[in-house]
């Protein structure tokens, strides 16, 4: 007795696939586009962040690179003339830039040290539990959140020349003559920085709360029990903790001295205010970027002086960069 086989039938050549056919075709097709929906997703959502960066970011900083290579007018843009590295040759020689350069370091340390040692008492007090500390914390964000140029209009008030601001009156009241804070080299840039202390100690204050509430309780427990005071716990736990916290306020107040622009061209008023004073005591880089740009009509030196600040910036990011590592090496 044999076995009987049914032959399957053969589909003649160019007839339409069945129906077996077709789903595995839509399963291939489901498949690959599934495939593509993951791995290009992830780069879609992303997309226009990089697109509004080139626009924004990448192609004026190659722009003015390239402007900083020719002299260019305020008035004729489209008229330009290479130079090379003339420009960069030319603030070798400028008073003014040297001198902007240094009151931008010695404001920023007039600003920054204060600054970020009281935005590190005031955390280390809010960590603990006070009464009222929402309100606290939300007045500390109040300066932040005010008008750069609000802030210096009552700075200007505050240090006004004579008995007339409210600076000298408290020093009159402590014998102390009138100061010119405006006129003096030192004195115009503590007023300046003051008005940076205001708005920015409370961001910083709160940035050091966010990195302390982070601490482990159990440090804090464990340096109890060996006796220590809230002074001692602050000092050799709460400290080494925040490192990492420290170093990037740091590196965020050095860059943001040198962006500072609308504090002295406003104190200074608009009299002075572009020059950073009569003599240039309380000019900074930024301020002197306009200056040049705007008032002296020299484009492609400002956008030298600019480059300058990128590259100060860069390496002000790489020293960040080295400590970070140091710093994950030694925890």
């Amino acid at each position: 007795m044999t076995a009987s086989t049914t032959a399957s039938p053969t589909r003649p050549p160019g007839a339409a696939p069945g129906p077996d056919g077709a789903e595995a075709r839509r399963r291939a097709r489901r498949g690959r586009l599934y495939r593509l929906d993951v791995k290009g997703s992830p780069y879609l959502f992303i997309l226009p962040f990089f697109l509004l960066f080139a626009a924004f970011g990448i192609f004026p900083l190659l722009y003015t690179g390239w402007m900083s290579l020719h002299s260019v007018s305020t008035l004729t843009p489209d008229q330009s003339t290479w130079t090379g590295l003339g420009n960069y040759t030319m603030l070798g020689h400028d008073p003014v830039f040297w001198k902007s350069l240094r009151n931008t370091v010695t404001i920023g340390l007039l600003s920054s040290v204060p600054q970020l040692a009281i935005a590190l008492g005031l955390a280390h007090l809010l960590n603990y539990r006070l009464r009222g500390r929402l309100f606290f914390r939300v007045a500390l964000l109040a300066p932040y959140a005010t008008s750069v140029a609000a802030a210096a209009l009552i700075f200007q008030f505050i240090f006004q020349q004579n008995n007339a601001g409210f600076a000298n009156w408290v020093l009159h009241l402590v014998g102390v003559h009138p100061v010119g804070w405006e006129a003096g080299t030192w004195s115009s840039q503590l007023a300046v920085a003051t008005i940076v202390m205001w708005r920015w100690t409370g961001y910083n204050t709160l940035i050091y709360l966010a990195a302390m509430q982070a601490v482990p309780g159990e440090l804090y427990e464990a340096a109890a029990l060996d006796g220590t005071n809230r002074w001692q716990q602050f000092r050799y736990v709460t400290v080494p903790a925040l490192r990492p916290t420290i170093v990037f306020t740091v590196v965020v107040s050095a860059i943001g001295s040198l962006q500072l622009f609308g504090e002295p061209y406003l104190f200074g008023g608009s009299g002075q205010g572009i020059n950073g004073g009569p003599d240039n005591q309380y000019s900074t880089l930024a301020l002197y970027v306009y200056r040049l740009a705007f008032n002296s009509e020299h484009l492609g030196r400002a956008a030298a002086v600019a480059w300058v600040i990128f590259l100060i910036a860069v390496v002000v990011g790489a020293v960040n960069a080295v400590v970070v590592r140091r710093l994950r090496k030694s925890a």
